[in-house]
């Protein structure tokens, strides 16, 4: 700009470099003075102004070179920590007790585990992007206004401050409403998860349009909500805009003083500080962007947080013992436990022998299905203890108690894989010809064979493209292949037609022979066999003993057998 305006100092002798310590805002004035006024001299203005121009797109295209390679490197690590983060919350999610997930909603969960994380990485890596970029320029820009005007640059950082309190109250706002829209967005989702689940009921009960008014009540919530912080968000650019504008007005005023009434500032200088204070306003106003951003992203942190910071009751004791087999027996030792107030089971007392079949009947509730939860530690006993060989199983490791055990449940789950891969689940490099004889005990060969694919045929989201008899029976082929020393069969087979169920049955019983078994059953006809029959009652034991036995009794045991023979003549 002096150049320009022919303001420029002349300097004719060379100036002596005497050190970097001699680096000052005089001595390179000096040196640029000097180039200037040789090159000046020897070429003219206009090649001054050339060389200053050349200088200028040399330091703009390293300017955008180096911009360049840090957005790619920034892409790396961007993707990098998503994937991370995602893999971090989906084990930690596959390492929680069972009850962390009875009091949530699923839908919630995994909003938390998907839009969550990618809201975390969009505005907080954008948001490093910009701290590491802009307050440098803000500070070598602050630095050389400085230097130009120490006067000026005082009026600048004056109103500085000013303006960041307004925009951080703002920002304020933008992550309370942006907590509140994460968590309506999960509900959302978790209603959307319950309408694919429950489409036949809906449409069963016509109940269409009560499911399409609850939707639309809560999506035009999350609409409005939607629409406020985007109001917020977008007024941070223009607020922090006007402010600097504001700033620079004043700046005009002050700043014409000093050069047009006390002459103590050039013209070119004054252009010049002008053209830096409004450079001023770029990162400010990206530092503005990037806080509210920030917000958000607190928002969403907070929500993965709950997952990550979620703490684990049943997580194994350090030290915790490797079981390697089965040798002696079970133990339920005055076991008391309770899901929320009220027990489910009270001082249960129960010794399951190796080698044996301990069949738990009685009415719903009674706590059969509580006492298969226990044995595998999906929860942990409220008072008493339960023992396998002798060893308190809150002393060993769950991964070590599961692989002794086998589970048959009454809601056969299958995973939206083919029928081979379900059946080989958890079993490492399972054999085709093992998998075969697995599907053959459980009596799935047959109707698996008729598909197109075999045994390559995809079962559908959570099995429905099977029935539910021919899900039982690949749940149960699954068990029967892990052939762990301990088999526990909840309603095993509690989804199979009368003919389909004498014939898995009797496959079990044949399978059970040389395992310990606890069989959980309504149909008493699938456990007349079973070595010790136990009645339950509320959390207790009322009657035990053999089949032959609780009939002779004529207690419990007795009338529910009456009842259930009665049901198939009527």
């Amino acid at each position: 700009m002096n150049v320009l305006f022919k303001e420029s100092e002349k300097v004719y002798e060379k100036p002596v470099f005497t050190g970097f310590s001699s680096l000052n805002k005089d001595s390179l004035e000096d040196f640029l003075n000097y180039f200037i006024t040789t090159n000046t001299q020897e070429k003219g203005a206009f090649s001054t102004l050339i060389w200053m121009m050349i200088f200028m797109i040399i330091a703009f295209f390293l300017k955008n070179l180096f911009a360049y390679l840090s957005m790619v490197y920034m892409t790396y690590l961007n993707n990098g920590v998503l994937k991370d983060l995602r893999n971090d919350v989906y084990n930690k999610v596959t390492s929680l007790n069972v009850s962390f997930f009875s009091g949530e909603k699923k839908g919630d969960l995994i909003s938390r585990m998907t839009a969550d994380i990618t809201t975390i990485k969009t505005s907080f890596m954008n948001a490093i992007m910009m701290i590491g970029r802009e307050p440098l320029t803000l500070l070598f820009t602050l630095g050389a206004m400085l230097w130009i005007s120490w006067k000026l640059t005082i009026f600048v950082l004056v109103f500085l401050p000013i303006a960041g309190l307004l925009i951080s109250r703002l920002g304020r706002t933008i992550k309370s409403i942006s907590g509140d829209i994460f968590a309506m967005e999960g509900n959302l989702l978790s209603k959307i998860e319950e309408t694919l689940g429950g489409i036949k009921i809906i449409k069963n009960f016509t109940a269409e349009t009560f499911f399409k008014n609850k939707f639309s009540k809560q999506a035009e919530q999350i609409n409005y909500m939607n629409n406020v912080i985007g109001a917020r968000m977008a007024m941070a650019g223009p607020l922090s805009e006007f402010l600097g504008v504001f700033t620079i007005s004043i700046l005009f005023v002050y700043g014409g003083t000093l050069v047009l009434v006390e002459e103590s500032l050039t013209g070119g200088a004054f252009i010049t500080y002008m053209g830096l204070a409004y450079q001023i306003l770029t990162p400010a106003k990206a530092m503005a962007k990037a806080s509210h951003a920030i917000q958000g992203g607190n928002a969403a942190s907070e929500r993965v947080r709950f997952i990550l910071d979620a703490l684990n009751p049943l997580k194994d004791k350090e030290g915790a013992k490797v079981i390697d087999g089965f040798n002696k027996e079970i133990r339920f030792e005055n076991v008391s436990f309770k899901y929320d107030n009220e027990y489910v089971l009270r001082d249960f007392n129960l010794t399951v022998p190796k080698g044996k079949t301990i069949a738990l009947v009685g009415e719903s509730g009674s706590g059969k299905s509580t006492l298969a939860n226990l044995v595998t530690r999906f929860y942990d006993v409220n008072e008493g203890r339960i023992t396998f060989d002798g060893l308190d199983i809150k002393e060993v490791t769950t991964k070590s108690l599961r692989s002794q055990m086998g589970i048959v449940a009454q809601d056969s789950i299958l995973f939206n894989d083919t029928i081979s891969n379900n059946i080989s689940l958890g079993v490492d490099e399972a054999s085709q010809e093992d998998v075969v004889r697995a599907a053959k005990i459980a009596n799935a060969h047959n109707f698996i064979t008729e598909f197109e694919k075999g045994y390559q045929s995809n079962v559908g989201d959570g099995g429905n493209s099977l029935s539910g008899g021919q899900r039982q029976r690949v749940a149960i082929a699954r068990a029967v292949l892990k052939n762990p020393p301990i088999m526990i069969l909840d309603e095993a087979t509690s989804a199979l037609d009368t003919e389909s169920e004498k014939v898995v049955q009797d496959a079990l019983e044949k399978m059970m022979n040389n395992k310990t078994s606890i069989v959980i059953a309504h149909r008493l006809s699938t456990v007349k066999n079973a070595d010790l029959i136990v009645v339950m009652k509320k959390g207790r034991i009322v009657e035990q003993g053999t089949h032959q036995d609780l009939i002779a009794m004529g207690g419990m045991y007795s009338k529910l057998v009456s009842l259930q023979s009665l049901d198939i003549l009527n």
